[in-house]
Parts: C-alpha cells; sequence; structure tokens
C-alpha cells in the first residue's frame, strides 16, 4: 500500500539503482575525498568563481527540511566594507569569549589549535557565506501572518553539511565560525526579524603555504556501532 496522499500532487521517483561493485567504489572515493576537507584559516585573496559558490549553495538548497519548509537563507558576501564589519563585530564577540565565557576546560581544549579573539580571514577570504535560519515565514493566510516552520534547526544543519560538502567537491576551503552570539550578522546583513544567524562560513584558496593542525579523526569503529539479527 502507498504512502503517498493521493490527493497530494506526485511524480514518479528518479533513483538510481548501482551494482554493488560501483556502491563500494562511489563509497570508497566519497571517504577518501571527504578525508581531505580540512578546516583553514589562511586564505588566499584571489577571488572565485561566484558561479561555482551559487550552485553550491544551490545544491544546500536541495536539504530535506521539516514539512519542506526550507527554512533557511543564505547571504553570498564579497563586499570589502561588509566583511570589515563582520569581522568587528565578530572579534568583540570573540574577545568576550576568550576572556571570561568560555570556561576552563573549553579553552583548554582549544590551546592546540592556537586560536584567539583576532579574526583575519573574516576580511582575507574572498567571500563569506552567513546562514541564516528561518523561525517563521511570511504567509497572509495564517494567523497573524506568519507560518510556523519545523526542525528548523536540524534542517539548516543538514542544508549546512551539504554546503561544505559540495564547496569542498569543487576544490574550495571553508571554515565554520560561530561567534556567540551572532545577533549582529543580522543586524549588519539587514535580515529580517524572522531569521536568526546560524553559521557563518568563510570560503575561498588556501594560502599556498597554509598549515592545519596535525589531527587524527576518530576510526570508523569509534562512531558507528551495530545490532544485527
Amino acid at each position: 500500500m502507498s504512502d503517498v496522499n493521493e490527493q497530494a500532487p506526485s511524480r514518479p521517483l528518479d533513483f538510481e539503482r548501482l551494482e554493488e561493485g560501483q556502491m563500494q567504489a562511489r563509497a570508497k572515493a566519497v571517504f577518501e575525498r571527504s578525508n581531505k576537507r580540512r578546516t583553514v584559516r589562511h586564505f588566499s585573496q584571489e577571488s572565485l568563481p561566484l558561479d561555482v559558490v551559487r550552485q553550491c549553495i544551490h545544491a544546500a538548497g536541495t536539504a530535506p527540511s521539516g514539512a519542506h519548509k526550507q527554512p533557511w537563507h543564505f547571504c553570498l558576501v564579497t563586499d570589502p566594507k561588509l566583511k570589515q564589519q563582520i569581522r568587528q563585530a565578530a572579534e568583540k564577540e570573540e574577545y568576550l569569549n576568550y576572556h571570561g565565557r568560555m570556561n576552563a576546560q573549553w579553552m583548554s581544549d582549544l590551546e592546540p589549535f592556537g586560536t584567539d579573539h583576532i579574526k583575519p580571514h573574516l576580511e582575507e577570504a574572498p567571500a563569506l557565506i552567513a546562514v541564516f535560519r528561518q523561525t517563521w515565514q511570511s504567509d497572509p493566510h495564517a494567523p497573524k501572518g506568519k507560518s510556523q516552520n519545523y526542525y528548523v534547526q536540524e534542517s539548516v544543519g543538514i542544508a549546512c553539511g551539504i554546503l561544505i560538502a559540495a564547496l569542498h567537491e569543487c576544490g574550495i576551503a571553508t571554515l565554520t565560525h560561530t561567534p556567540s552570539p551572532m545577533d549582529f550578522l543580522a543586524k549588519i546583513l539587514d535580515r529580517p526579524s524572522s531569521e536568526r544567524a546560524f553559521l557563518l562560513l568563510p570560503i575561498g584558496y588556501p594560502k599556498k603555504d597554509c598549515q592545519v593542525p596535525d589531527i587524527q579523526r576518530k576510526r570508523l569503529e569509534e562512531i558507528c556501532s551495530e545490532m544485527h539479527p
């Protein structure tokens, strides 16, 4: 029996069924490419092909979402003045984080990475993507003109994962930056009251001499458990 509402519009699923050998090859290739992805804090100021970035954002918009509300908005920022404003506001919040907001354990965990409240990459990166979650949407037919969104955090988080993966596939490095609180982003980028900043993503090419921490990722056995009959 179909679980599709017969009164709702539908169409045949476009799905590619692969042979197991193809599946194995693709799974291995996906892991190997993904395992090369690293957070980058040292960006070249070389410009990016923005049509490629737009396509990656479009790919992020294919993410599943609660009741298909698609509760996200992506601001692509290349204006140097706006990037400067964002850096100044972010560093103000980060200064407070590094000088009292973050507890001793948090500070200790960050020591191997050598981070502090100074964030030059927010200006050096050729582009920033500010991701906003939409807590509600305008709807003239809904009470008070507002339509409820569902599972907003989860939906936007999945979209951001797709965005980061798409950019990596296209040879663009990223940094997930989450200065908290991030209310300044909505003010600087003039976003409506229905939106809250979720993630700030500097993107670009790494500098030629870019260095990253020598870290190890957890093994499959550490992140996956299996329950078989």
